[in-house]
């Protein structure tokens, strides 16, 4: 008879966090740092980039929960939201000066 061992609740979510962020930081990661390079070279970004984006963005705000709950992390958002808001504001800039608005 094999009994279950459960981690207490916390220790469960902050397992959850940092497969999540583990992910980010193996997938993501690597596209967003290109994304923000194609930005600060002037260059505009396609709609999956900003599809790409969006998601992103998604993703962290439903994490974001879990990281007021584990502070140790919340150095790791704040910079991941840093780097979100520079890039979709270079980006708009980029668009704007390509665009001659």
């Amino acid at each position: 008879h094999l009994i279950m061992h459960r981690l207490p609740e916390d220790q469960e979510e902050e397992g959850v966090l940092l497969a999540l962020l583990e992910g980010f930081e193996n997938h993501r990661l690597p596209r967003t740092l290109h994304l923000r390079d194609k930005v600060d070279a002037g260059e505009t970004l396609s709609e999956d980039e900003l599809a790409f984006l969006e998601d992103l963005l998604k993703d962290t705000e439903k994490i974001i929960p879990m990281i007021d709950r584990h502070p140790q992390y919340q150095d790791t958002m704040t910079h991941l939201v840093h780097l979100y808001h520079h890039i979709s504001a270079k980006a708009l800039e980029n668009e704007k000066a390509a665009t001659g608005l």
